[in-house]
């Protein structure tokens, strides 16, 4: 097992892990942690009862939080025509075709959010052995193929963010930056929990939420008594 941190040790004892914290009070706690030398990512985490072997409840989604993640993210627009003017203006920081599909085959992957154009996955989707791995394949789940591309950049540019159940029945999500005021973390956690709560698969029998926490980059998990949210 490794080490942890003298930080980190410092850190976890300001959490009482004995105790669900409302999230207001989590929030609170979760700055004092946050003494890192950069400001850290803050993050939701949710472990849902969903058996992920079924299609149904293999919850998938993406939102723009209220007041965004406070990281700017670089997005990448596949398209043809006028379709690529369009990406410009919205603010896409690279656009274009064939010419970036190849430079990707050739390993550039100076980008965090993929957008794609419908008549443009035939191609795209030929890189999924590359892409798919990374989580950046496009995907109308998310919003991110689709013909709409103004909406779409803005969107991600905006603060947009993905949610995915992994294997195990997890979804971690970025509520934003441990500078952020208290009250702009506390309105993107509720936003994003609502999100999850709405996404409950109508096939699921039991508790659809079984624990939710938050953390920041280098501090310990806090957790977080959703029940205002979640009715499971």
């Amino acid at each position: 097992m490794a080490k942890k941190g003298k930080r980190y040790q410092t850190a976890e004892k300001l959490v009482d892990r004995s105790k669900v914290y409302d999230i207001k009070e989590a929030i609170e706690v979760l700055k004092e942690t946050a003494k890192a030398n950069f400001d850290e990512t803050v993050e939701a985490a949710y472990r849902l009862g969903v058996d992920t072997k079924k299609a149904d409840q293999q919850i998938r989604g993406a939102m723009v939080l209220p007041h965004g993640t406070g990281k700017t993210q670089r997005v990448l627009v596949f398209a043809k025509g006028e379709k690529l003017k369009e990406a410009e203006a919205a603010g896409a920081d690279y656009v274009g075709d064939q010419e970036l599909i190849n430079k990707i085959n050739q390993g550039w992957f100076d980008f965090d959010v993929i957008v794609a154009t419908p008549d443009m996955m035939g191609e795209v989707g030929k890189l999924g052995r590359v892409l798919g791995p990374k989580g950046l394949m496009p995907n109308p789940k998310t919003g991110t193929v689709t013909f709409e591309v103004e909406k779409a950049v803005k969107d991600i540019k905006a603060g947009k963010v993905e949610y995915r159940v992994d294997k195990s029945g997890n979804v971690h999500v970025p509520i934003g930056k441990a500078s952020f005021d208290n009250e702009k973390l506390i309105e993107n956690f509720e936003a994003i929990t609502d999100t999850l709560a709405k996404a409950r698969p109508h096939s699921l029998k039991g508790n659809y939420v079984k624990n939710v926490s938050v953390t920041s980059t280098m501090g310990p998990g806090i957790k977080v008594d959703a029940s205002e949210y979640l009715r499971s």
